[in-house]
């Protein structure tokens, strides 16, 4: 565990996840979608490396810069590749849907902020069981903006009347999560392999290695700390 902190955290009132490479694995989908988009306009195809480095904004915000004129027409053809295939592949991120778990337990409310298109977003919650867990999934283009722009966020919380603070944790893998995290007023916690290179503008209050780590952290800090009430208030155990 590394933590960008020597504070010992305690538990949030609301949780905000990023999605792909936080909780779950569907890479291979995403990065094949785009290198046939890519293809299809007679471009080169992206590395591994290429692919991890600059996929990170929704596609709305990316595929203009991409495709120039033509974004509308590439996104129609990653789309309609992302469809056939995103659910075939999809895989849980180790240790996701034991977070997921603790933080239920503990009554901390859950919701996703995403740069996947909502409606695949969704799709992908219910095929793992994972609907339960959130009181909000927010994709792309669900909110007037996307991620790093604080509307999602906004629109994650609004069913729990919590409102963004350091009571308000965001989870992500990349520098893109820290940035939205800072934007809103969240606490930014890396989980994984920190992809990006805006750690130094927006750095992660803490970060650990593995969802597994948090989640013990989380069981540990549970153990010892109530959860706070609506009020604020809260008392050890």
């Amino acid at each position: 565990m590394i933590h960008t902190s020597t504070e010992s955290p305690a538990l949030p009132r609301a949780v905000l996840y990023d999605w792909d490479n936080t909780l779950v694995d569907n890479w291979g989908t995403i990065r094949a979608a785009l290198n046939h988009a890519l293809e299809q306009h007679g471009q080169r195809p992206w590395t591994e490396e290429e692919s991890r480095e600059r996929i990170k904004q929704s596609l709305r915000d990316s595929f203009p810069r991409i495709f120039g004129e033509r974004w509308t027409e590439a996104r129609d053809q990653f789309y309609a590749y992302f469809e056939a295939h995103h659910l075939d592949h999809l895989r849980p991120i180790p240790g996701a849907e034991a977070l997921l778990e603790s933080f239920a337990a503990h009554g901390v409310y859950q919701a996703v902020v995403s740069n996947k298109t909502g409606r695949f977003l969704r799709a992908e919650a219910d095929k793992l069981g994972w609907t339960r867990f959130f009181g909000r999934l927010v994709g792309a283009q669900d909110a007037e903006a996307d991620k790093p722009h604080c509307a999602p966020v906004h629109m994650a919380l609004a069913p729990s009347g919590i409102a963004p603070s350091r009571e308000v944790w965001f989870i992500g893998d990349a520098d893109i999560d820290m940035e939205c995290a800072h934007a809103a007023g969240l606490v930014p916690v890396l989980v994984g392999a920190a992809e990006g290179e805006g750690f130094g503008r927006f750095p992660p209050a803490h970060r650990y290695d593995t969802c597994d780590t948090l989640s013990g952290l989380v069981r540990r800090i549970g153990d010892t700390i109530s959860v706070q009430a609506p009020d604020g208030t809260g008392s050890a155990d």
